[in-house]
């Protein structure tokens, strides 16, 4: 009997008319195979952390969580291929006892290697490049069953694929030697790092890894540097990390978001008092484990890539729209930087980019809230995260991407009957 699929932020569900688990790759290529013979359209779901329906499918759905681990790794040529449900929190560790780690993560880690790369997640880092970039190859299962490994020219393409061109089998990364990242955490006026262009860019390009929160309605940001270093592991004491990572972000958090969404006439005293709050904390410790942190408190999301001296007219024309309109918001704004890169749809693709992301408590209605900062983002030329909230068709984003005709002619060599298509594909993509 089918069963519906929901995913993490409530945003997307669907109804498949069958689904699969593959074991192997081999197994992985007859399913396929079989589903696309019967007329059936497939996709993979992933971990299902994507706010957009990139997922979803009335054909064959496939959970690829038994498709995981490490293919082989190469610390020589940091090379290592991966399975493609391999999820990036197991891929972490798994890497470091080899000697290795990704140059750059998120800040969230409970995605699949496949998925996150196929939505373009990034991390932040002014030299640095979203996941895409780390891509050295990658093996496709087509319609017919076929695996295919990516020849050289198609790699721009299926680096940030959007589950578009065939489903992924095991992708190769270009790592780097196991690192430590010093973290250093602290409180900051708006005005040091958002007050101009210079400001901000000299804020980002000090650090390895520097991303900022910024809490509406208060003239305050929680602000993030992290740098390599060879310094010794000193990692956050376990009841700091509890009391910091678990209680009160997670916990008081979501707390305050429930009280905030019964009374939103409290939000501007509790984000003054949440500002007020926050503590400077430094550690060291593996990368992977300063990268990422646990997010439990439901929320939704839109985020736009910019041209990265944007970023401070960006966030000075959210909080203007705030003060005229009356909204009131509890979830801070996050932004992060990326360096240009030649990944075709990648939101970096050929310019140094500033990530402005808003986020709304699944409580509450983000419509309003979301239709203004998009509309305030796009204004100022920025491209939305392939798998976070946006409204953009295939023709807006065909102005967006130089290489868009160039994509979708891969798509029309790789998937020509549209087996992996979904409606979500059809907008941003077309027929």
């Amino acid at each position: 009997m089918p069963t519906t699929w929901t995913n993490w932020a409530g945003t997307a569900t669907a109804t498949p008319s069958d689904t699969a688990g593959p074991a192997t790759v081999e197994e992985l290529q007859r399913i396929v195979a079989r589903a696309s013979a019967a007329g059936l359209r497939v996709k993979a779901l992933g971990s299902g952390h994507s706010f957009t329906p990139i997922a979803v499918t009335d054909g064959l759905a496939l959970r690829l969580e038994r498709l995981r681990g490490i293919v082989s790794a190469d610390p020589a040529t940091g090379l290592a291929t991966v399975l493609a449900g391999t999820t990036l929190h197991e891929l972490g560790p798994a890497l470091w006892e080899r000697g290795l780690a990704m140059p750059n993560l998120g800040d969230i880690d409970v995605q699949t290697v496949a998925g996150a790369l196929a939505t373009g997640t990034h991390g932040t880092g002014a030299t640095l490049g979203g996941l895409g970039t780390q891509v050295a190859g990658m093996q496709l299962v087509l319609a017919d069953g076929t695996l295919l490994d990516c020849p050289v020219d198609d790699l721009p393409a299926a680096a940030v694929g959007l589950g578009a061109l065939g489903i992924v089998a095991t992708v190769t990364l270009r790592c780097v030697p196991a690192f430590l990242l010093h973290a250093h955490e602290t409180p900051a006026a708006f005005d040091e790092v958002l007050s101009e262009p210079g400001t901000f860019d000299a804020f980002t390009k000090a650090h390895d890894h520097a991303e900022l929160y910024w809490f509406p309605h208060t003239r305050r940001l929680l602000t993030k540097r992290n740098d390599r270093t060879a310094e010794e592991q000193r990692p956050l004491p376990r009841w700091r990390r509890i009391l910091d990572d678990e209680l009160l972000s997670n916990t008081v958090f979501g707390w305050s978001n429930r009280a905030c969404a019964a009374r939103p006439s409290l939000i501007p005293r509790v984000n003054a008092i949440a500002t007020r709050a926050l503590s400077a904390r430094t550690f060291v410790d593996r990368s992977y484990r300063v990268f990422a942190t646990p997010r439990r408190v439901r929320f939704r999301e839109t985020e736009y890539a910019l041209p990265r001296e944007a970023v401070p007219q960006a966030i000075a024309g959210i909080e203007d729209w705030l003060r005229r309109s009356g909204e009131r918001v509890a979830f801070p704004v996050e932004v992060r930087v990326a360096a240009a890169d030649d990944v075709w749809l990648s939101t970096a693709y050929g310019r140094d980019s500033g990530y402005v992301a808003v986020h709304q408590y699944v409580g509450v209605d983000h419509t309003r809230y979301f239709d203004a900062a998009e509309s305030i983002l796009r204004g100022l030329g920025g491209r939305p995260h392939w798998g976070k909230m946006h409204s953009l068709a295939a023709d807006d984003l065909a102005a967006l991407y130089p290489r868009f005709d160039d994509f979708r002619a891969v798509r029309d060599r790789l998937d020509p009957h549209r087996t992996f298509t979904n409606p979500y594909l059809r907008r941003v993509l077309g027929d």
